[in-house]
């Protein structure tokens, strides 16, 4: 039997006696060197391999030639030969080493018995004893059985220091190589033993030469393929070992084997290059999704205005339901990706915050405010962005309500609009002290979608003056077109995500962390550009639809002059609004009524009207130009009749709202100023 035969009985029916492998695998601190430490464990599961692959059973026709043999020389020994071997056969030592030391002493020439008694002294522990019968072995007869015997010997390293180790592990080799070439030898032995050697020396170019001829002479070996497995995680070439190690366990390999070389970090490995692998494609497809939004957007943007144009030069009536159900899905799926980018983005935060640490130790020098600051940056950056998906603000409604007794006229007229348009009424006017004009529904989700929702005017306080009744009819008609078209039944999707970027921004911004080299910060930049280029071609169909609606419903002048009014207050106020409040915190005075200045410069204002008038309509816009506007709904009639009046005359007491209002600005501007 074989010194790898005895090593796995020892391992499979726990018989006592040194394991080789097992007694490397805990000497010392090899565990401090990776690589001796995959050596160390490879060699002890390698000595289970050899165990396996080699059967216990002995090839009775050479067994009969041995004695044969034995009997030419003594006769008489050969029944205590045999009863040596049926000993070691049976892994009883002291038995075969008693009965083998007999024959030896009665055939002195007999080659067989001196190189299996070296073996049992190898195995009882007298290594030097044991190759010095193997080496008498070989001087008697310089076979292939003699050569790979003492080699075995030889490369049995237990009790030696690493110098004498090497020493006989570099003859174990120099004699494996001249006995592999004998015409009895068995290449598979002598080529595993030298893959063996190879390994036990460290030196990965023998055990890779040797392991590479397994696999072309023996690739039906299991130990072949163990070998090769072991070969590749050396290399770190952790799925071929994977894939090795299966091949091996397919051809006989236990389980329990198998288990401890792939727990014996490849396993480790292979979970971090599989994770990597997921993370890369996820990554390069998340790549590819943001770009597909933002051209998407782009093309849809694009599809629409061309379809606006080409209906409206036609003369005929708009047909936008399938580009508008386009942008619904559109807006949704973007903002459902912002949400599934969120951990994408986290992970690159926790690459670039271990990254820059691990840059720090690996240069060897660790500056303390860096190290605080990376990881102070990563760790607000990283609570900001679980905040905002956790903790939902509360929604504040604009201005304060106004109240019907305020405005009777105004409600009367909302609701009179409302019949022409046939639709549901206003239920609710918000007053602001700013420009507002616009309308939204409040309610959940089921109830919008079943246009039960409440429906809210806002109204700014600084747009009202002068505005006449016709005029702010028809901007009103436009306001109920976003009813009629269901434009503020949906859009929770897109409100939530414009708030959550908003909230994340600011955060980020107040607590010091907008910076170019914030990646969540880069992220969110990109992301509100790529929403806006497909959210606000979206909102600019909405804006040229409910205009048109209007236009048809109380004519183009009116629309014309309801929009025009409201450009041109909107800038007549903040520049007339601006110039008091200055004024009045240089000279320390209370703001005099916001709503009722004069004009003390109306070139300025005029200049300021002409070009928000003219301009073009870029991508950035959520309402398309004035200009393009008024062009999208040129020729559309005269529409209802005129009431007259202006809009102030439907308020109760307008220079008590717009004293209040003033005082709400004033107060609003205190406020500030203290916390500055």
């Amino acid at each position: 039997m074989s010194t790898y035969t005895q090593i796995i009985y020892h391992i499979v029916f726990g018989t006592k006696g040194r394991v080789p492998g097992l007694t490397m695998l805990n000497r010392g601190k090899t565990w401090l060197d990776p690589m001796k430490f995959r050596f160390c464990v490879s060699l002890f599961l390698l000595n289970c391999v050899i165990g396996l692959a080699q059967a216990p059973q002995r090839d009775m026709r050479k067994e009969d030639s041995i004695v044969a043999h034995l009997r030419g020389i003594n006769s008489a020994a050969v029944p205590i030969f045999i009863a040596g071997t049926a000993a070691m056969d049976s892994m009883n030592y002291v038995r075969a080493d008693s009965l083998y030391s007999q024959v030896s002493e009665m055939a002195p020439t007999f080659d067989a018995v001196l190189r299996r008694l070296g073996s049992i002294k190898t195995q009882m522990g007298s290594s030097d004893e044991g190759i010095a019968l193997c080496e008498k072995a070989l001087e008697i007869n310089r076979s292939s059985d003699n050569i790979i015997m003492l080699a075995q010997g030889l490369s049995n390293d237990e009790g030696l220091d690493q110098a004498t180790a090497a020493q006989n592990l570099n003859r174990a080799i120099q004699l494996l190589e001249e006995g592999r070439n004998m015409p009895t030898s068995s290449d598979f032995e002598y080529t595993y033993l030298l893959a063996d050697c190879g390994m036990r020396l460290n030196d990965l170019v023998l055990f890779e030469r040797e392991t590479n001829r397994l696999m072309e002479r023996h690739p039906d070996k299991m130990a072949s393929h163990y070998l090769n497995a072991i070969l590749a995680a050396t290399k770190e070439d952790w799925k071929k070992a994977e894939s090795e190690i299966r091949i091996a366990e397919e051809k006989g390999l236990d389980k329990t084997t198998v288990g401890a070389f792939l727990d014996n970090g490849v396993n480790h490995e292979l979970f971090v290059i599989r994770a990597k692998g997921i993370f890369l494609w996820t990554f390069l497809g998340w790549i590819i999704g943001l770009a597909a939004l933002f051209l998407f957007g782009v093309i849809l943007s694009s599809l629409t205005l061309s379809t606006v144009e080409r209906q409206i030069k036609s003369g005929g009536s708009l047909q936008t339901g399938f580009v508008r159900n386009l942008y619904r899905w559109m807006i949704n799926i973007s903002g459902i990706y912002y949400y599934l980018s969120l951990p994408i983005v986290l992970v690159l935060l926790i690459v670039a915050v271990g990254g820059a640490l691990y840059l720090f130790f690996a240069v060897g020098r660790l500056p303390i405010y860096f190290l605080f600051l990376i990881v102070a940056s990563g760790g607000i950056t990283i609570f900001y962005m679980v905040k905002t998906l956790i903790v939902r603000p509360k929604t504040q409604d604009d201005g304060r309500e106004l109240m019907e007794t305020e405005a009777p006229g105004l409600f009367e007229l909302t609701r009179e609009v409302a019949r022409d348009m046939n639709t549901r009424p206003i239920e609710e006017i918000r007053i602001t002290p700013e420009s507002d004009l616009a309308v939204y529904e409040r309610g959940s989700w089921r109830m919008k979608m079943s246009d039960k929702g409440k429906r809210v005017l806002i109204i700014g306080t600084g747009v009202m003056r002068d505005f006449r009744v016709d005029d702010f009819r028809a901007v009103l008609a436009h306001e109920y077109g976003h009813f009629s078209h269901r434009d503020t039944a949906g859009g929770e999707v897109a409100f939530r995500v414009r708030r959550d970027i908003h909230l994340y921004a600011y955060a980020l911004a107040v607590s010091g962390q907008a910076r170019w080299w914030n990646l969540a910060y880069q992220f969110l930049r990109l992301y509100d550009f790529i929403y806006r280029r497909i959210s606000h071609g979206a909102t600019r169909l909405q804006e040229i639809l409910a205009d048109r609606v209007a236009a048809q419903m109380y004519g183009e002048r009116s629309f014309v002059n309801g929009l025009s009014h409201v450009v041109r207050k909107t800038i007549e106020f903040v520049l007339l609004a601006r110039t008091e409040i200055d004024d009045a915190r240089k000279n320390r005075r209370p703001f005099a009524n916001l709503y009722e200045l004069n004009i003390h410069s109306e070139k300025t204002i005029e200049e300021k009207y002409t070009e928000a008038i003219n301009r073009k309509t870029t991508n950035d816009d959520t309402h398309p130009s004035p200009t393009d506007r008024f062009r999208y709904i040129a020729g559309l009639g005269a529409g209802k009749g005129n009431r007259g009046g202006y809009v102030k005359e439907l308020f109760t007491d307008w220079n008590a709202l717009t004293a209040e209002q003033t005082n709400v600005i004033e107060q609003g501007w205190k406020n500030a100023a203290w916390e500055d």
